[in-house]
């Protein structure tokens, strides 16, 4: 199967939750300009609305995902003040 490696490194919102090796979700992601949905595989369970990572691409719209914490959210203040 071909690999979608635009999706690779994008970050995503969970619309259905993942269930581990029990099946996949659903993640709708910002790419190519547009917005699109992929099956999402993770190894543990993430919930609905939880932002992830897409690590690897599956082929046939399907990724694999981990959960995702901005590094910069941790840094704090206002994006406004930036620059």
């Amino acid at each position: 199967m071909v690999q979608d490696e635009a999706v690779i490194g994008c970050t995503g919102e969970l619309l259905v939750g993942t269930r581990g090796a029990a099946g996949p979700g659903e993640i709708l992601v910002r790419v190519r300009g547009g917005s699109e949905t992929f099956l999402a595989w993770s190894r543990e369970p993430l919930p609905k609305g939880a932002t992830v990572l897409v690590i690897e691409s599956r082929g046939c719209r399907e990724v694999d995902v981990i959960e995702w914490a901005d590094p910069l959210d941790a840094l704090g203040g206002d994006p406004a003040d930036a620059g």
